[in-house]
């Protein structure tokens, strides 16, 4: 988001406003002389009775004492780290002793021209003088060493402050000389009660705001797929990346206290559609400007980049901005999480209707189909109180920053409270009814004659938003919140909720479809890259009438949006099937068909259509192919600061040669984004690469390895191991081609 300049806004601000917190040039003046005192006038110290002048000689962030207590110390920086609302102490180191009639006190400033009227010049008192918005008291004092608790505002500006002791001369106060060494970062609070983001789950604040490594779910409902991703929330230079973020959309200094539009400003700042904004995103199969999408194991090397250079990141598609961004969001200190939405509706109307046309012999009409049906979308949640909201509307909230429609003109989406979606409250900001559409749209199928008259034929009201999905707290399991968004289908309240949505504007399809008595189901088998996919069409008939059917089937590879990449293959075929009987027809397509088309897509749809007399009847299901193995090994004892090894292995077992090839390893804690090429590897071919690192923090701990190459480009292969304090070591194979090894170690 760009904003005015200075220039431009002469006539409507006082002073220019504040946006930059990381750079600029106007620091606190050393010496400030009191209001109505002329310069000519003032002396630059004033004397105790004792006669001799106080000065602050030292400041000390005391950081092996903080960072613990907030859970900041996983953060690569030499800068002390805090949470708003909780003390933390600081040590100041005066020339002489303390005396009561020393007039001083402490400053946080924050940005350009700070202001105390504004939140961003905190001044901290001591004494008789009346308190600010943050609370200070004096600890303990030993010769001239005084040790001092503060206590940020709960709804304290987040970001980088300055910190100064000013000491009052008579004339003015004369402040410490500006030390970047006692810069102070202050981040959101997930355990103070007092801060809209408290989350008062112990488990879950470590999950959500301290876990640095997730899943992604990919794949398709009935074939779920795992994507480890790195946030790496805690590296080096991601805390001042994302504060990059905030300086580059020109959000006021002053509104980064507030949650609501800092996560607002972050969905828009992750994609670049009309901000300059972070990421670039990519569905076209073109990736040569950049890297593939598939190609990301993590956060960190996307953020330092953009930091780096101020200019987007190519490429990224839904999963790598929702993992982006819930790197930004803990880094911050919100609690955030990544939500799949398996059949995330994408409707170009506005309503709550995703069409699907069909030609009269029974095949897709592709080329007037509209909408599109995403085997998964992915966005984020964050936990928050909503105060501009009525009470009860608290809770996690549905951000999205994959650019798909503006919001007060700006491509982002939310925070919408997931209660309102649930209950069809779509009247409350931010974007309820789109997200509400995304997981409860009617999927109807309509004919199209010769004339272009559409006629619907079928209404599934069960196949978007089938299923939603996040990782489980401490664990890698799944956890479906289906129920968080959604009451069960034809319940009292799923129709109350409906109805509401309805009263909002949303349209819905009342198409009245009588009850037929033949029905067609798909069951295809999994199946591996390079093998023949086995698929078996079920036609059943309940009615006491005989039927003839004729079918057609469907094959193609599709993008996960839903958008047809290449159509490989049709197969049309009659069938009988007796009264109350089942009739099935076994395929076999072989690979040899569908795996020269692959190119970036691994997702296989077919939809089988069959008509007798009057009925029509239709199915569909997405094969997501799984990926051959990768062979990760560990070298070393696994100590802190000891060097280790990580040997990663691949054998191309395909008949063709791998071109193209990258391979990538990234664990946060352990080693940052490393990457080799290998131009091509032959089939039966075997290429093994080997790195070094050395374990930067204790606890569970995750190398991911992918592999993503040209002619599959969606070959994502991810192994991974842990590491834990005091044990021995184990070695278990998890889902999703992962390799998990528990280490534990002695110091």
């Amino acid at each position: 988001m760009t904003g005015p300049t200075a220039e431009t806004q002469k006539g409507r601000y006082a002073k220019p406003l504040p946006t930059s917190n990381l750079s600029y040039s106007d620091d606190v003046p050393e010496f400030e002389p009191f209001e109505g005192v002329a310069e000519s006038e003032v002396t630059p110290r004033a004397f105790a009775p004792g006669g001799v002048l106080l000065e602050a000689l030292k400041i000390n962030m005391c950081q092996d004492v903080n960072k613990p207590k907030h859970y900041t110390t996983d953060y690569y920086m030499q800068n002390l780290v805090v949470r708003r609302g909780q003390e933390f102490v600081m040590q100041v180191t005066f020339n002489r002793p303390l005396a009561p009639e020393d007039d001083f006190h402490i400053e946080f400033a924050i940005g350009s021209d700070p202001s105390p009227n504004k939140g961003s010049l905190i001044m901290v008192t001591f004494g008789n003088r009346g308190s600010g918005s943050w609370s200070g008291r004096i600890l303990q004092s030993q010769g001239t060493a005084v040790m001092f608790g503060i206590t940020p505002n709960a709804a304290a500006i987040v970001g980088k402050f300055q910190v100064y002791v000013a000491i009052s001369t008579g004339m003015g106060m004369q402040r410490t000389k500006r030390d970047p060494t006692t810069d102070l970062y202050l981040l959101f609070n997930a355990w103070c009660p007092d801060d809209h983001v408290f989350l008062p789950n112990e488990a879950e604040r470590q999950e959500y705001v301290l876990n640095d490594e997730g899943v992604i779910y990919q794949g398709s409902s009935t074939s779920v797929t795992e994507r480890p991703w790195t946030y790496g929330q805690f590296e080096r230079g991601i805390l001042d990346a994302c504060i990059f973020i905030l300086d580059t959309s020109q959000t006021p200094i002053y509104d980064r206290g507030n949650v609501v539009k800092l996560v607002r400003v972050g969905s828009a700042m992750m994609n670049s559609q009309d901000d300059n904004g972070v990421m670039v995103g990519n569905w076209s199969n073109d990736y040569s400007l950049g890297k593939p999408p598939t190609s990301w194991t993590g956060s960190t090397k996307i953020l330092l980049q953009y930091a780096n250079t101020g200019v987007p990141v190519c490429f990224a598609q839904c999963w790598v901005y929702a993992g982006v961004f819930n790197t930004f969001l803990r880094c911050l200190g919100i609690p955030a999480r990544v939500i799949t939405n398996y059949n995330s509706a994408h409707d170009n109307t506005g309503n709550l209707k995703t069409d699907l046309l069909f030609n009269a012999d029974g095949t897709p009409d592709r080329r007037n189909t509209r909408d599109s049906i995403w085997n998964y979308h992915c966005w984020n949640e964050v936990m928050t109180k909503r105060p501009d909201l009525p009470p009860g509307l608290e809770g996690w909230q549905v951000v999205d920053s994959t650019p798909q429609e503006t919001s007060d003109g700006y491509f982002r989406c939310g925070p919408a409270p997931v209660i309102a979606i649930k209950e069809g409250h779509l009247c409350y900001p931010f974007d309820c009814g789109f997200v509400f559409a995304e997981v409860n749209s009617d999927v109807v199928f309509l004919k199209r004659d010769k004339y272009g008259d559409l006629t619907p034929f079928r209404v599934d009201k069960t196949y978007i938003g089938e299923k939603i999905l996040t990782k489980a707290v401490g664990s890698q399991e799944q956890n479906n919140i289906t129920d968080t968004y959604k009451f069960p289908e034809g319940s009292a309240e799923d129709e109350a909720t409906m109805a509401r949505a309805e009263a909002y504007g949303c349209e819905r399809d009342h198409s009245e479809m009588p009850e037929d008595d033949l029905s067609v189901t798909v069951i295809v088998e999994p199946c591996v890259i390079g093998q023949d996919v086995q698929l078996v069409v079920t036609f059943k008939n309940q009615g006491k009438v005989l039927r003839n059917v004729t079918a057609h089937l469907d094959c193609d590879i599709v993008f996960y949006t839903g958008v047809v990449a290449s159509h490989f293959k049709d197969i049309t075929f009659d069938v009988t099937v007796l009264p109350y009987q089942s009739y099935s027809v076994p395929f076999k397509i072989p690979a040899y068909e569908y795996q020269t088309q692959l190119s970036s897509q691994t997702c296989l749809r077919f939809i089988v259509s069959g008509q007798s007399g009057n009925l029509h009847v239709l199915d569909l299901k997405v094969l997501e192919l799984q990926t051959p193995d990768l062979k990760v090994t560990l070298n070393g004892e696994p100590l802190l600061n000891q060097e280790m090894g990580v040997k990663v292995e691949f054998t191309n077992h395909f008949s063709f040669p791998l071109r193209g090839v990258n391979l990538s390893l990234e664990g946060a804690g352990l080693i940052g984004p490393k990457s080799k090429y290998y131009r091509e590897i032959p089939p039966q071919a075997t290429i093994t690469w080997q790195e070094t690192f050395i374990p930067r923090l204790p606890g569970l701990r995750r190398i991911t390895a992918l592999m993503d190459c040209q002619e599959v480009r969606q070959l994502a292969l991810f192994a991974s191991f842990s590491h834990k304090v005091h044990g021995y070591i184990t070695l278990t194979q998890i889902p999703a081609n992962n390799i998990s090894i528990h280490i534990h170690y002695l110091y």
